[in-house]
């Protein structure tokens, strides 16, 4: 419920349609949209590789390529809305209070998770880590979608 206090009112069917939709909403959506990519990637990937169907040097070369894109651009985009975005949203309402201290706990337990992914050097082991990661951070991401993009269509902060 912290993470749907303004959902309700701003359900994501409309969301392009609002006045308050702009290109910072369009390009944070895009990030996610670009890390639930990247795992699928690497899932279908490592299904590829645990079936025999890839060669192994490829396979390795495309996981840590996928794998090091990944890593890094969750950590930046994970500290920008920590440090920059998150504090400026988080004022705007106090009903969002709640929500935005689950974000910021899911970013740190997602840290946890990274390294657990980043440590496995097996096939199996990957893709059962790659499998765990993904509910995750999927939820993760929706949940923050939820919470955030209403907070910008209500009170379009200027936040660039």
């Amino acid at each position: 419920d912290a993470l749907r206090v303004l959902l309700d009112t701003l359900p994501r069917a409309g969301w392009e349609r609002h006045a308050n939709f702009d290109g910072l909403i369009r390009f944070w959506l895009d990030r996610h949209l670009m890390f639930r990519d990247v795992l699928g990637r690497l899932r279908k990937g490592s299904a590829l590789y645990l079936d025999r169907q890839v060669d192994p040097r490829r396979h390795a070369a495309e996981t840590a390529r996928y794998a090091g894109f990944l890593l890094n651009e969750l950590h930046g985009h994970h500290s920008i809305e920590d440090h920059h975005y998150f504090p400026a949203l988080i004022g705007l309402d106090p009903r969002l209070v709640r929500g935005f201290e689950l974000l910021d706990s899911d970013h740190h337990a997602l840290d946890g998770r990274l390294g657990e992914a980043d440590e496995r050097d097996r096939g199996a082991a990957l893709a059962g880590a790659l499998a765990r990661f993904e509910t995750f951070l999927d939820r993760h991401l929706t949940d923050e979608e939820d919470l955030v993009v209403p907070v910008l269509l209500t009170y379009a902060p200027k936040l660039h």
